[in-house]
């Protein structure tokens, strides 16, 4: 089994969680990066992230919900962008990476809620 890697998404893209994850170990990168650009579309950028095996983070409910089902994907992680600090943040998204292997998210949406 292998370790997850984790694409942030332009809606809950954080230089600092992306340093405090990659500090913990984990192999993350977020929207923009040298091979998505800032304003790239939810479709682009989950496409982009499960090219590169990468589960997407994102606080668009909205958006993503409708895209898993139309896509196939390495896994969706979601969360309500007002019901998270930035250290739960870190911790929970640690916990997924670190509790997890990338074989069981290819497909899934989870909710981040579950590490708290």
């Amino acid at each position: 089994m292998s370790k997850p890697k984790l694409h942030i998404d332009a809606d809950a893209s954080s230089k600092i969680l992306v340093k405090a994850l990659g500090e913990r170990g984990h192999d993350v990168t977020r929207t923009p990066n040298e091979w998505i650009v800032e304003d790239a579309d939810d479709e682009v950028q989950l496409t982009e992230a499960t090219q590169r095996g990468r589960i997407i983070f994102t606080f668009n409910i909205k958006d993503f919900m409708p895209l898993a089902q139309e896509h196939a994907h390495a896994g969706i992680l979601l969360a309500e962008q007002n019901a998270w600090t930035l250290s739960g943040l870190i911790h929970s998204v640690d916990r997924v990476l670190s509790e997890t292997s990338a074989e069981e998210w290819i497909g899934q949406v989870r909710w981040l809620n579950q590490w708290r």
